[in-house]
């Protein structure tokens, strides 16, 4: 295996000036990134193309996903003042942190994934680099059998649970990998255009749904009305234990933090310095599918809400008609992951190899047997945890903490460190950063304890066996 292609420890951009308002970046970094973009250009399969729009769709191929449809669950257990203020305050130091990532990296342009970021970070510590290379690999693979899981849910869902639930696992990794071929994001960002656009269709056919029903037809607490009439509160209903308010907030914060792929992203435009426009597409379209979408399913389905909200719908064809779209996004948010995560992999083997940028067999097929391998994994955790949405919890508290919130409060210290509250502008983001690394910390401790004790509950209870065939329908 290759060394890992660090960034040079020799040479650092300082006289990049990052550190005041304006401009976030000047002609040094502009001059770097076009000697970065001009060096990809000679090779035979270039990586650094992708415009601002291109990276808008893919962000929001990533963004605009199943997640959406468990927010009505968390508006169910936190009641609308807290749930709400969580989404809005979530969708701000999303804003905020990802502009932070980018400044960042407009001063080191050469760091193209998020473990460069790191490595940069902590004082160009490579422990740091291999740790954050080794989160990112847990992270994207559970997130790939995740995806999996989910696949063989719907298939099961459509087909009335026709085949072993293995079987249609098997068939969701067989077309994830065949659909993760493409080696550039460009590619896979023609995708994503398809996926957001099916997932919103699925959004809009549940919220119509939901809406022209009598009444929803399960909830935790039992089918209706076993819980009383459907009803929204404003506040936690009594009962309602600690555990459930923070896996509820984890819920919400991990639908808002993909950044662990952001990096990667703005490596591959051929224009970094308008990441912002791409950023601000995908801020204005998650604002409102991730707000107002959960809202108006707490509206028609209150105490009876489950995660994903479909499995809450009465009427059977209303389930099928809406979960079917997702089928897309499901699997191309899987293809993003595993190319995210197959290129690092595959540069750290091939290193600066002539067949790492050009179509060779050897290339290629090193590239086809990484992304196997990848989603291989990803299905064999797919089938040996019992309880994934348990587990997702578990990764927003111990790497969405990392990679949402510290990784960038500390990035934003670099930026500005010596003028952290020489404006008051600057004072004023100093505070929210300060705020940013305590939410970092607040999820990486407490919401990691929650999380695991959530996973204990389950484990107490009954538990799907390693490769079952068991129904996983909604």
């Amino acid at each position: 295996m290759s060394t890992p292609d660090y960034v040079d420890d020799k040479k650092d951009p300082g006289a990049v000036e990052i550190g005041t308002d304006v401009p976030q970046y000047d002609a040094p970094s502009i001059e770097e990134i076009h000697a970065l973009v001009a060096e990809d250009h000679q090779h035979e399969i270039k990586l650094r193309t992708m415009s601002w729009q291109k990276a808008a769709w893919l962000l929001a191929g990533d963004q605009v996903c199943l997640a959406i449809m468990a927010q009505t669950w968390s508006l169910s257990v936190l009641g609308w003042v807290p749930g709400i203020i969580t989404m809005v305050l979530a969708g701000i130091l999303f804003w905020i942190t990802s502009m932070t990532m980018w400044k960042y990296i407009m001063k080191y342009p050469h760091i193209k994934d998020i473990c460069d970021f790191g490595y940069h970070i902590f004082g160009r510590n490579r422990i740091a680099y291999e740790f954050s290379g080794f989160m990112l690999l847990a992270n994207n693979i559970l997130l790939i059998g995740f995806h999996i899981l989910t696949a063989a849910k719907i298939l099961n869902t459509l087909s009335d649970h026709s085949l072993c639930t293995v079987v249609f696992s098997v068939i969701g990794t067989l077309m994830g990998i065949v659909m993760s071929i493409p080696r550039t994001l460009r590619h896979v960002s023609f995708m994503s255009m398809g996926s957001a656009a099916c997932m919103g269709l699925a959004i809009l056919l549940f919220l119509i749904f939901a809406g022209i029903e009598d009444a929803p037809l399960y909830g935790y607490n039992g089918d209706y009305p076993t819980d009383g009439l459907v009803k929204t509160y404003a506040f936690p209903l009594p009962g309602t234990t600690w555990i459930n308010c923070m896996n509820a907030v984890l819920n919400i914060t991990f639908l808002w933090v993909p950044q662990i792929l952001f990096p990667t992203f703005i490596a591959e435009m051929e224009h970094p310095q308008d990441f912002p426009k791409s950023l601000a597409v995908l801020t204005s379209i998650s604002v409102f599918l991730f707000i107002v979408p959960p809202a108006i399913g707490f509206r028609y389905l209150g105490q009876y809400s489950t995660a994903p909200a479909f499995g809450s719908l009465g009427v059977v064809a209303y389930k099928k008609a809406s979960f079917a779209f997702v089928i897309v996004p499901t699997l191309v948010i899987g293809v993003i992951y595993a190319n995210v995560t197959a290129k690092f992999i595959y540069f750290r083997v091939m290193g600066k190899s002539r067949h790492a940028h050009s179509n060779t067999v050897i290339g290629w097929g090193v590239w086809i047997l990484v992304m196997i391998i990848i989603w291989v994994v990803g299905f064999i955790f797919a089938e040996v945890i019992p309880s994934m949405g348990d587990f997702l919890s578990l990764l927003g508290s111990a790497f969405d903490s990392f990679f949402g919130f510290i990784y960038f409060a500390i990035a934003y210290w670099h930026l500005y460190k010596g003028k952290l509250f020489a404006t008051p502008f600057r004072s004023v983001m100093t505070v929210v950063h300060i705020f940013v690394m305590a939410t970092g910390l607040f999820i990486l401790g407490p919401g990691l304890y929650a999380a695991v004790k959530a996973i204990m509950a389950d484990y107490a209870g009954s538990t799907r066996p390693a490769f079952s065939c068991a129904n996983l329908s909604l």
